[in-house]
Parts: C-alpha cells; structure tokens; sequence
C-alpha cells in the first residue's frame, strides 16, 4: 500500500487487511482482523476491530467505533464478525458491533446506506440496502430491517423486531413489534397509521399497485377475523405483487406480534 494513502498518525495493526486504494486518515486504528475494501476511507479518529469488513467505497466518519465486541452480557468472547457493504456512509459517533453465537454470529449493513451521527446498530441485526438511519437511533439487537427502510430519528427498535422492505419509521418512535412493508409507523409508542405513500411514489410505482395497497390496507385494519385471517384472504384475492410481499411478511417466521393498522 501507497504511505501516502495512511496517515503516519494511524494504527494499522499487523494481520488487517486495507486495499492499495483505500484512505485511512489520522488517528485511526485498525485491527489485526480487519479486512477493508477498494475506495474505503476512514476520516480520523476511527476505531475499527474484530472480525469486520468494509466494502467497496465505504466512508466511515470520524469518532465512529466499527467491530467492537456486542453489548450483550450473553457474549462470552465467542468468533463473530461484522460485514459491511459497499457504498455506505457511516457518519460521526456511529457504533455498529459484531453479532453472538446466539445469534448467528454475524451483524450484516447492505449496501448505499447512509448511518447518520450516533446511531447504534447491535448484536446480530441485517440491515438491506439502501436504508437510512438517522441521527441517534438505536437499533437493538437480532432485528431486521429490510432494503429501503427509513428510521426516523431518535427513535428505538426493540430486538427480535422486523421491519418490512420499504417501510418508514417517524422521529420519536419506540417500535416493539413487526412493521410491514410500506408501513408508516409513529407515535411515541409506535402505531402503524398508514402506508409510506411518498417512498413508493418516488421509487415510481404505479398507481394500480399504490391503489391496491391502500386497499389491502384498509382491508388488515378494518376487515373481519384476526389479523393472519384477513392476511390469508388478501393472499388468495389480490393480484399485486406488491400486496403479497405484505402477505408473505406478516405469514413469515417471527419473534415478535406485527403492529396493527389503526
């Protein structure tokens, strides 16, 4: 690797892993376990440790402490790790730890995401693409969040919760329950008040899909059985794929009950 790529001011311990291309600014550490991609940039003052990888033009900025060991009293030393993948911008004061036994042994961040000042990413969550923390939300431990998931900030997600692909999460929120895709969810104690109608106009869908989504959605909170009964039913009617990945969500295996429409 290029000097001029590591400040003299970093650490770059014996065993990591850092691509000819990538740039690690002063005061950073990294770890003997650390693989970093091409085009990755570590401003200053960055921690990297454990088993973590950094994909491909990545920028991680200063203060952010990336790998460090879960927050879990059930972690034990244990081999974990934490992918990163590419393209992602993980801002000032971010934490972002490695997974548990317990829990499959891996924290995963897709791709493009964008991780604003302090926020918390735990033990053991898969983040997808393109998703959007901001500042000082705190992801707990084994949930997941699926590609184009939008957390508003200062708000909590419990552990075990899913958040459905497209989703949004309202500032101040504390979500304890599954959200389905496209929900709109908010409220200090998080209710899910509607569909993300702005998300899914501007990923271009088209209108018969949006129609039948507001249907289906009038449909879960209104309809008669159980919310799986009227789940079922939207299943068996509906011809947009759209609504069948809500179906396909709320049928799937979980650790937590789903916030229900108002």
């Amino acid at each position: 690797m290029s000097d001029a790529a590591i400040h003299p001011s970093a650490v770059i311990e014996a065993g990591a892993q850092v691509d000819p291309t990538a740039r690690i600014g002063p005061f950073c550490v990294v770890g003997p376990n650390v693989v970093i991609g091409p085009e990755v940039e570590l401003k200053s003052h960055v921690v990297v440790t454990g088993h973590t990888s950094i994909g491909a033009g990545t920028v991680v900025f200063s203060f952010a402490v990336i790998g460090e060991v879960p927050q879990d009293l059930k972690f034990k030393g244990e081999a974990s790790r934490l992918e990163i993948g590419a393209r992602n911008r993980i801002r000032e004061h971010v934490t972002m730890n490695c997974g548990t036994e317990g829990g499959g042994g891996v924290t995963r961040i897709g791709d493009d995401g964008l991780f604003m000042a302090g926020c918390h990413i735990a033990h053991d969550a898969h983040i997808g693409d393109r998703v959007i923390v901001v500042n000082s939300v705190a992801i707990a431990g084994h949930c997941r969040l699926e590609d184009d998931v939008i957390v508003g900030g200062l708000s909590g997600i419990h552990q075990f919760v899913r958040i459905g692909r497209g989703a949004i999460i309202g500032a101040v929120t504390m979500v304890t329950n599954d959200v389905i895709p496209y929900g709109l969810v908010q409220a200090p104690r998080g209710e899910l008040d509607g569909l993300n109608l702005v998300g899914l106009k501007r990923r271009g869908v088209a209108r018969s899909d949006i129609t039948a989504l507001r249907a289906a959605f009038q449909m879960l909170a209104q309809g008669d059985g159980t919310f799986h009964d009227r789940a079922e039913r939207l299943g068996r009617e509906t011809d947009s794929d759209y609504v069948r990945e809500i179906v396909a969500f709320v049928m799937g295996d979980s650790d937590r009950s789903f916030l229900t429409p108002r």
